[in-house]
């Protein structure tokens, strides 16, 4: 019977224990995109995860969609990111790059002045996130099927400079309504060529970019997130079962290490379904406790579980967690940076128990 202290092998990771860092955008690197000293001390304090997942991490400056998330497309990064990795590995833990494309869920502004990119023309419903004034989401220019493929190449780019900074491994951020999702549900993706129609082809992109994260980092170094609610960015899929039932089977004949899926505790959930499908590691995260987790643990119905807003609030998650002690609340005016208030605040500042 597993806890939340008992190692996992998964894929050819050995973590030392189930608990897992959800990716959480922090907006702390600098204009460049560039990691900061004061993300090095966030992960620091975070590194009793077994796995830390990085906050989503962006593969291109065309790839963007929020204001000073970091990214991995250029050796300054990449070299910066190593100093996070390092204070990660000196406490025996994991770290694997959250690979992203925003694909619609950005605004010119963050693009030079260039429009979106997305599957279809298909406008979200919405304002575009953290932007004031607020502003409605514009209608995106669907890719041509030449810069799929170099989106699919600018994924390769960043997962060589994830294994030159030193990562463990790579996770495809195919969730929540960004790029990969877009293409992959049947609201967002309305094309008639080979990205487009038939589930086969709505899937190409994810297992076409998979294909060339297993080719830099071998399977078992590779992991994939996805949210089959699809509550997040207008989703919308007319089949959510078939669709991710027939994407993890893809990903099991791959045999990659690990898919994360979103959404795992919902009364309503297709994750259990889907967890039988697939047979490398499941970390079921979203709206967990410490209890339901200690329980999901030993039923068996995830190999390990994630916090996000809870490893927020408490850097010391795992002490809180194992020895039932009590949780800081989560102070969500300082999720993203406030510009009345230090970076710090809500940040690197949530205090920890006494040893």
């Amino acid at each position: 019977m597993a806890d939340l202290n008992s190692s996992l092998k998964m894929g050819d990771l050995t973590l030392k224990n189930r608990l897992v860092l959800a990716p959480l955008t922090r907006a702390r690197s600098n204009e460049s995109r560039v990691p900061t000293s004061i993300m090095v001390e966030y992960y620091k304090q975070r590194a009793n995860a077994g796995l830390i997942l990085t906050e989503a991490t962006v593969i291109g400056a065309d790839a963007v969609g929020y204001a000073n998330t970091p990214g991995l497309w250029n050796e300054v990064q990449a070299q910066a990111w190593r100093q996070i990795i390092d204070v990660v590995h000196e406490q025996d833990s994991k770290i694997v790059a959250q690979l992203w494309h925003v694909g619609r869920i950005s605004d010119p502004s963050l693009l030079n002045g260039e429009t979106p990119v997305a599957p279809s023309a298909i406008q979200p419903e919405g304002h575009v996130s953290l932007l004031r004034p607020i502003r409605p989401y514009v209608t995106p220019k669907a890719l041509e099927v030449f810069e799929i493929k170099e989106i699919i190449s600018a994924y390769k780019h960043s997962a060589e400079l994830a294994k030159e900074a030193g990562f463990d491994g790579v996770e495809l951020h195919a969730a929540n309504g960004y790029l990969v999702d877009q293409f992959l549900q049947s609201g967002t993706n309305t094309r008639e060529d080979e990205y487009g129609g038939s589930l086969e082809n709505r899937a190409r992109l994810l297992l076409e970019v998979v294909d060339e994260l297993i080719g830099v980092w071998g399977a078992g170094r590779v992991g994939v997130h996805i949210a089959p609610r699809g509550d997040s960015h207008d989703m919308h899929d007319d089949h959510p079962l078939e669709t991710f039932s027939y994407v993890v089977k893809e990903l099991s004949k791959r045999n990659i290490a690990f898919v994360f899926s979103r959404e795992y505790e919902a009364e309503d959930s297709i994750g259990p379904k889907l967890r039988e499908q697939f047979t490398g590691a499941w970390i079921a995260n979203e709206g967990l406790t410490a209890d339901s987790a200690k329980q999901m643990l030993a039923e068996n119905r995830a190999d390990a579980v994630s916090f996000g807003k809870l490893y927020i609030a408490n850097p010391d998650l795992l002490t809180r967690l194992t020895k039932n002690l009590p949780l800081n609340d989560l102070d969500t005016s300082t999720m993203y940076p406030n510009p009345e208030k230090p970076l710090e605040t809500g940040y690197t500042d949530y205090p920890v128990v006494a040893e």
